[in-house]
């Protein structure tokens, strides 16, 4: 059963692999054709997993229409403010019938929509053909084939759930079922915000029990959101939930806390946008997120930090005092 792989970053690329080693044909789209072929002819992708031997049976190609053509499983990784713009422009490409799978942890700007209603939206997919792919997946771990990382498969479809759960298990891979979409794509998102937040109070010198705090807190403010928006509260204690927060924030392999802690140790923030190579999903989500918070009446005073910080409206040194000077509140506060 082929699978069409859309996007050439750390974590498509990876995800690619992942799929070959469990046995599912993947072809890898990407959009600079130079990229295509070098991970064809070395069968590595240098500028985002150098040093990696990607599977002999994994293709790349610089043309939608070949990766797309026969796909039974068309797997999204793309940054997420651009996944509407792709889907459009290859709406015409995909496949009857294919199942989406979103590897975005995002909420797109302006819509506040998570990723799985922006595929329903431009596609017309029903939510038996959707799934979304998260967990504490640090691509490069995983791309090493180091240890075992665990994922989740959420769909509201257990037969779709199922099914791409043995389509992308391999001995270092492993997933779980979760019908709860909402959740898992909430934490995803959420958890990139609070990420940024541990990385500025790490670049400020702060120690572990201040990053405690932050991930703790943060984990309060995902689950806030999703008994607003639905979600099962048990999802945020799971692996798209806390488990995604605790990697994200404790490992400097995340995109999103190296960029905070950029930002904590004084860079401004339109400097560290230009010097990284990478989408840091947290910083293009931490407004859509904060705003979707607001039209639902939850209260989530990190995230609006963070906004600050990212706008440049607030300065670093102010963040903290500004979340120390709230009142005193019950722990379990607003969830």
């Amino acid at each position: 059963m082929k699978a069409a792989v859309m996007g050439a970053g750390m974590w498509g690329t990876t995800f690619a692999q992942v799929l070959c080693d469990a046995g599912t044909p993947a072809t890898l789209w990407g959009r600079r054709p130079d990229l295509v072929a070098t991970i064809n002819e070395r069968h590595e992708n240098p500028d985002y997993l150098p040093g990696i031997t990607l599977p002999p049976g994994l293709t790349a190609t610089a043309d939608p229409a070949g990766a797309l053509h026969g796909a039974a499983v068309i797997v999204l990784a793309v940054p997420a403010q651009t996944l509407r713009h792709h889907l459009e422009a290859w709406l015409d490409l995909l496949p009857a019938d294919a199942a989406f799978v979103s590897l975005m942890k995002g909420i797109e700007m302006g819509t506040h929509d998570r990723m799985s209603q922006v595929i329903a939206e431009v596609t017309g997919a029903g939510p038996e053909r959707i799934a979304v792919v998260s967990g504490p997946n640090l691509a490069r771990e995983i791309a090493e084939r180091q240890g075992v990382a665990a994922t989740v498969v959420a769909s509201a479809d257990d037969t779709l759930a199922k099914r791409l759960q043995q389509e992308c298990h391999t001995p270092y891979f492993r997933p779980y079922t979760n019908p709860d979409v909402t959740g898992c794509e909430l934490g995803g998102a959420v958890k990139n915000v609070i990420a940024l937040a541990v990385g500025i109070a790490v670049g400020m010198g702060c120690g572990d029990n201040t990053r405690a705090t932050l991930i703790t807190r943060g984990l309060a403010e995902m689950a806030r959101l999703g008994a607003a928006l639905g979600a099962d509260q048990h999802t945020f204690a799971g692996l798209a939930g806390l488990g995604d927060l605790v990697a994200t924030c404790n490992s400097p392999l995340s995109r999103n806390r190296t960029f905070g802690e950029m930002i904590g140790r004084g860079m401004p923030v339109t400097d560290v946008a230009a010097v990284t190579t990478q989408v840091a999903e947290g910083a293009n989500s931490a407004r859509p997120v904060l705003e979707l918070a607001k039209a639902l009446g939850v209260e989530m005073p990190i995230t609006e930090v963070v906004v600050g910080v990212m706008s440049e409206q607030i300065d670093v040194g102010q963040a903290a005092s500004l979340l120390i000077s709230r009142s005193a509140k019950p722990e379990r506060y607003g969830i």
